[in-house]
This record gives C-alpha cells, sequence and structure tokens, in this order.
C-alpha cells in the first residue's frame, strides 16, 4: 500500500479572469487551498510514476500560489482601506472620498488591494446576504483591469462587461447602464488597477479626471484606484501645472497611499524580512526542508531581490520548482543562484551583493544601517 495511501494528487490550475463577475466570485467564494504532505524521501520512493508525477504536479501548484502573506505593509495599508471605505456611508447626495494606492511595480499592490476586496466582498455578504431586497444578486465589488490608452468610453465598458452586461452603445449610454448594476446590485467599492494606464496627455488627463469626478459624484460607491506614478502623470492634479494643482478637486477627494519594499537599514527592517522568510519557509513543501533554509539566506534572498515582494515570491516559486525536478529536494545558494529572476532584481543584484559583501548591509539583527536608495 502506497505511503499516502488516500491522498488525492491533483493538481488544480485554478483559472478565471478577475475583470468578469464570474472569476471575482471564484477569488472571493472559491475553496481556500490546503497545502499538500510534505513526504519523505522514502514515502515518495513508494509512489509509483504516476503517483510521483502527481504530487510533483501538485507541489508546483501549490508554490506558485503560496500567499497572500499578511506582511505588515499589507496590515497598515488594510488598515488605512478599512478606515476610508468604513467611513464613505454618506448620503446618495455626497461624493465619496477616494483612495490612489500608488507604488513602484512589483510590491505587491494588486495583491494586497484584491486581498482587502476579498474580504470586504466576503463580510457585506455575510452582514447583509447573497441578495437584494429586491432579489438581485449583491455585488459589494467590481474589480477593473485598464489597458493601454483607455479612454472614458473604454472605462466604462469595462465596468459594464463585468457585470455581464451589453457594451455597445457611447460613454454616456454605457454609464448610465452601469449606474443601474451599481445600484440594483448594492456595488460599494469599485477597484481600478493599472490606472497609470488612463490616457496620458494634459487634455487626456483633464478629461479622464472630470469623468473620475462624474464617476465618484454618480456611483455611490468608494473608489480604489492602484497604479504606478500615478501622481506624476498629472490625474490627480488634473492636468494643471504643480502650481495650478490646488485647483484640482479630484486630488482633494483622494487619499494617496502606498507600499514600500522591505529594507534592512535597520533592525526593525531586518526583523520584518526575516520573519516574512521563516514565514513563507513552513509553506514551502520540500522533503529536506529545514529550520533556517531561508532565514539562513537572508542577505543573499535581499540581494537577489532587493526587498519587493513579488521579485521574492517569483524567485522562490522558481527555485521550488528547481529543487522538485532535481531531486534536491531543498533550497540553498547553489540552486537558486541557477534560477534567473525578474530584470530589474537582476539589475540592481550586483550593487546589494557588494554593499553585502563588503560590510555596508546585512539582514542579521544590529546589521550595519545605510541610506536606502530609491528603488
Amino acid at each position: 500500500m502506497s505511503a499516502i495511501s488516500g491522498t488525492v494528487f491533483e493538481g488544480d490550475d485554478r483559472q478565471y479572469v478577475l475583470t468578469r463577475l464570474s472569476g471575482w466570485l471564484e477569488l472571493v467564494f472559491g475553496p481556500e487551498r490546503v497545502q499538500p504532505p510534505r513526504l519523505t524521501r522514502r514515502q515518495m520512493g513508494e509512489l509509483s510514476e504516476l503517483e510521483l508525477r502527481r504530487y510533483q504536479d501538485l507541489r508546483a501548484v501549490w508554490h506558485a500560489n503560496l500567499g497572500p502573506i499578511k506582511t505588515p505593509q499589507m496590515i497598515a495599508l488594510h488598515e488605512a482601506l478599512t478606515e476610508i471605505v468604513d467611513s464613505n456611508r454618506q448620503d446618495g447626495d455626497k461624493a465619496k472620498p477616494a483612495a490612489l494606492l500608488d507604488a513602484y511595480p512589483g510590491i505587491g499592490k494588486s495583491t494586497a488591494i484584491r486581498e482587502y476586496a476579498r474580504d470586504f466582498h466576503r463580510e457585506q455578504v455575510r452582514l447583509h446576504g447573497q441578495t437584494t431586497p429586491e432579489g438581485h444578486k449583491r455585488v459589494p465589488v467590481v474589480y477593473v483591469n485598464l489597458t493601454g490608452n483607455t479612454q472614458i468610453r473604454g472605462l466604462n465598458a469595462s465596468i459594464c462587461r463585468f457585470y455581464g452586461l451589453p457594451t455597445s452603445g457611447d460613454a454616456d449610454t454605457l454609464a448610465e447602464r452601469a449606474v443601474d448594476a451599481v445600484l440594483s446590485m448594492r456595488t460599494a467599492v469599485f477597484v481600478i488597477d493599472d490606472v497609470h494606464f488612463l490616457a496620458p496627455g494634459k487634455s487626456s488627463a483633464v478629461r479622464m479626471a472630470n469623468h473620475l469626478k462624474f464617476l465618484s459624484n454618480v456611483f455611490p460607491v468608494t473608489l480604489l484606484y492602484v497604479g504606478v506614478g500615478v501622481a506624476d502623470r498629472g490625474i490627480l492634479r488634473e492636468g494643471l501645472s504643480p502650481q495650478q494643482a490646488l485647483l484640482a478637486q479630484f486630488g482633494r477627494r483622494t487619499t494617496a497611499l502606498t507600499l514600500r519594499p522591505f529594507q534592512i537599514d535597520d533592525d526593525q527592517g531586518r526583523k520584518q524580512w526575516r520573519v516574512l522568510l521563516k514565514t513563507i519557509e513552513k509553506k514551502i513543501v520540500l522533503a529536506d526542508k529545514h529550520p533556517g533554509m531561508l532565514v539562513d539566506l537572508a542577505d543573499y534572498l535581499f540581494a537577489r531581490t532587493t526587498g519587493h515582494f513579488a521579485s521574492l515570491m517569483a524567485l522562490i516559486n522558481r527555485s521550488c520548482l528547481r529543487a522538485v525536478r532535481s531531486g534536491e529536494e531543498k533550497l540553498d545558494k547553489e540552486l537558486i543562484d541557477t534560477v534567473k529572476n525578474d530584470a530589474a532584481a537582476e539589475e540592481a543584484r550586483r550593487e546589494l551583493e557588494a554593499a553585502i559583501e563588503a560590510g555596508l548591509l546585512s539582514a542579521r539583527p544590529g546589521g550595519p544601517a545605510r541610506k536606502r536608495r530609491s528603488a
């Protein structure tokens, strides 16, 4: 009999699109992933060839979906978002202030905002039920992901597409259609991701800022924007010069938030980085995993990822896959060195490694302090 008799080995690639209501509901109400059993080499040796391949496939899916991990940055962000959204209980004649999460790429901002929105959606349904008093499906959250050079009509069409509504007609027709859906389905939050893709240029920024003000005035929802370098693109200023920014209503109605990379310039940052590595280590399913496997590599992993969460998770995921396929069944510097990471992390790697080797930077408690450079 197999050493893991009764265990089901099934790789679960959950393919869905968050910008469609069906996909969003899969994220919100889909089953939580269950960590695969950690088998010893002997137990794996007792598996049939097919069972072993299924076990490897199950671990590949698991390692590709580690998290979400409640980092201190994410917790602080969620607290700020909760304060903004929960205080937005104004009547329909008042505009609700918005929030903008503006941060570097690879920080995990989209993951963090989706995690907040998922929890909010669940809580609203738990409090008020799956359906509205009129019998409509309750949809507390709309998630929209913009594309390059998005115009006003395209934004309205994206909202309608999420609900499964027709996307024909001009921008005004689409907006009215979306308003009806918001009211009937009791939507409370719009997440507009990749807002930096809104059409650039002064005149376009003015038109888009005016349209976003229109959305906040007409739609009784809290708008949560997510993007990179949004403030620099002039949307918050409505295309006005910095000297004229005081005239911009959009900026006055929007609270700017951010997420920062992990840093190891002080003991608090070093502790947070090491706690993150310990948390990830507990989730890794490798036969020869041992306590301290990742923490012992704290300096090295920081140099490889520059403290960016997305870069770290990509590197760990790929390294785990290589450890399984190579039969190493553990992570160490030699193995991870063979794994490529994203271009930005690889470009910054040499400078960080030099600083660590020179004793100018370290993730060890009580390590040297160094002023952090811009990511």
